[in-house]
């Protein structure tokens, strides 16, 4: 249970949200000595202003919160690390000012805004803990809020302490939580089994690379898979990254941790799917053995690849886990990647790039996220520009050599190893806050699993 949120009701302060549009009308009702001290502050309910209002004896009786109706979730973040370390009850009807569900948007913002990552330095000081709504949807946030820190904390870990062993033990602690299978192919064994772009990528390391396969729930029940990258840390290979660029590669596993988070929450709730989750973990790094740039190889599902940029490997270990997948036909195949920097420039940090090669499919999952405000833009999987990535000597190049819509053609990469008739979605991720905001500290950020989880729930259940 989110740590943040509580049972015990005794001494909580009530907390009354209001929008600036209403804050006349409500401050009218209120005693004479509350009306003076608001507008001894000079407050007017602007989002994301407090008040902390005393009472009659002069102590602490009340917080006032201005709010926006469309932003239930984030509304009240802010507060478990700005108000007086105690307990806090809603004094108001959050479906009445925002909306359906918004007991349960506010409790998981509140969750999420208590989140530090304190593995390596103690919080400066303790939080304010939220008193359980009464409509929210415990359970729900619960698996959300954990499954949403978990991937953070395995983000911001740095990747010494968070290489493709690392990350096999994290896979493996959630599996042995819920019962399900984990199995691993290390190292050389990937080329017996015939995962060569996995070994190609990651043998540049001293870290063994690896697939990690994890598999839950009942095997006649609708096959979900997710596959994660697992880059735990890119300096690029012998197309190496800049400084500025390689500073922030400990994210690169984002998508890893992010269907981690997810995998997670759906095995916590019990939906009924026979899950899969594969994570091909890796290191890029230069060395006498790492892979180099027009090596060419032949990946699981036999088609060959001239290796135009060694920086663009996470398309490389994704399509052999693509290859693995597809060969069950399961019902629904999601990958999460943070694949390309052209997504961050047309998108910014906030908004995952979603490539789908089903129309009802995607706009399922474009209608979870703005259900709950964990927003996607949908790009096009356009078949012009699969030209791009022809080789003269092999079945396609990793890369296009004239840099346009670097996004899409990654996305048609990818594409290449998925089966016709199986629904996919492609998610191009930052996983990554650069600013911290209520409820989303700078650090690393599960971008589009609540989303996900919706899609999820409500196809399967």
């Amino acid at each position: 249970m989110p740590t943040a949120l509580t049972d015990d009701p005794s001494g909580a302060i009530p907390i009354v949200a209001v929008t600036p549009e209403d804050f006349a009308a409500w401050r009218q009702k209120q005693p004479p000595a509350t009306a003076a001290w608001l507008d001894s502050t000079a407050f007017t309910a602007e989002p994301g202003r407090t008040a902390l209002v005393p009472g009659p004896d002069g102590h602490f009786a009340q917080v006032v919160q201005g709010v926006k109706p469309d932003d239930a979730i984030w509304s009240l973040a802010r507060l478990p690390k700005t108000l007086p370390e105690g307990r806090y009850r809603l004094d108001f009807d959050p479906e009445t000012l925002f909306g359906p569900g918004a007991a349960s948007q506010l409790a998981l913002g509140w969750a999420l805004g208590a989140y530090a990552f304190s593995r390596y330095k103690r919080p400066k000081r303790g939080f304010a803990r939220l008193v359980w709504p009464a409509a929210a949807d415990r359970a729900t946030v619960e698996h959300l809020a954990d499954a949403i820190m978990l991937a953070r904390d395995l983000i911001n870990t740095p990747a010494e302490a968070m290489g493709p062993a690392e990350l096999a033990i994290a896979v493996e602690a959630v599996g042995a939580r819920y019962g399900a299978k984990v199995t691993q192919i290390v190292g050389d064994a990937l080329l017996a089994e015939n995962y060569p772009m996995i070994h190609a990528v990651g043998r540049g390391s001293a870290r063994a690379p690896r697939l990690i396969d994890l598999v839950w729930g009942d095997p006649d029940a609708p096959k979900l898979t997710l596959i994660g990258k697992g880059v735990c840390f890119d300096s690029g290979g012998y197309d190496l990254k800049p400084p500025a660029s390689m500073k922030m590669m400990k994210k690169d596993m984002g998508g890893a941790a992010t269907v981690l988070g997810l995998a997670q929450a759906i095995m916590a709730a019990g939906l009924k799917v026979r899950l899969r989750l594969l994570i091909p973990a890796v290191e890029n790094f230069v060395s006498s053995t790492a892979f180099r740039p027009l090596d060419i190889f032949k990946t699981r599902n036999g088609k060959t690849v001239e290796i135009g940029n060694t920086d663009a490997e996470g398309r490389l270990v994704l399509c052999d886990a693509l290859a693995e997948a597809v060969g069950e036909a399961p019902a629904l195949l999601v990958d999460v990647a943070t694949l390309t920097g052209a997504a961050r420039v047309a998108l910014g940090p906030d908004l995952p790039a979603l490539f789908c090669n089903d129309d009802p499919t995607a706009a399922a999952l474009l209608a979870a996220g703005a259900a709950e405000a964990d927003p996607l833009w949908r790009m096009p999987l356009w078949q012009p520009y699969r030209k791009y990535l022809d080789s003269k000597i092999a079945d396609l190049n990793n890369i296009s050599d004239n840099g346009f819509a670097g996004a899409v053609t990654a996305a048609l990469y990818l594409q290449e190893f998925v089966a016709p008739g199986i629904p996919w979605i492609h998610i191009d991720t930052y996983a990554w806050n650069p600013t911290t905001r209520p409820g989303r500290p700078s650090g690393g950020e599960a971008l589009a699993l609540r989303a996900l989880f919706r899609l999820v729930r409500d196809r399967f259940g």
